[in-house]
C-alpha cells in the first residue's frame, strides 16, 4: 500500500469512525454504511480529479488489503504461539 493510499484509507476510516459510531456494523446494511461515507469519498474524488466510483473501488480494495494483512499477522502470531508451546491442545 502506497503512502497516498494509506492517507486515503485513513481519512475514510476516520470519517467512518465519526459518522458510523452509533451503528453496529454487523447489523447495518453495507449500502447504508457506504451512503454515510459518500461525502468524504466525494471530497477525495474532487481533490484527486477522479470519479466517485474510482474512490469507492480504491477504498474497497484498500480495506480488503488491510483486512488480509491483519489476518495474516494474526495467523502468524497464532502459529508462532503454537510452535513455541504458548498454546496447547486441550
Amino acid at each position: 500500500m502506497s503512502s497516498e493510499d494509506k492517507v486515503i484509507l485513513d481519512r475514510i476510516n476516520e470519517y467512518a469512525d465519526r459518522v458510523l459510531k452509533d451503528f453496529d456494523p454487523q447489523k447495518t446494511r453495507v449500502s447504508f454504511q457506504l451512503e454515510k461515507l459518500r461525502p468524504i469519498m466525494e471530497e477525495i474524488a474532487k481533490e484527486k480529479g477522479v470519479s466517485l466510483e474510482e474512490i469507492f473501488i480504491k477504498y474497497m480494495d484498500l480495506a480488503s488489503e488491510l483486512t488480509v494483512s491483519k489476518e495474516t499477522k494474526f495467523q502468524n502470531t497464532i502459529g508462532n504461539m503454537t510452535k513455541y508451546g504458548d498454546i496447547h491442545d486441550a
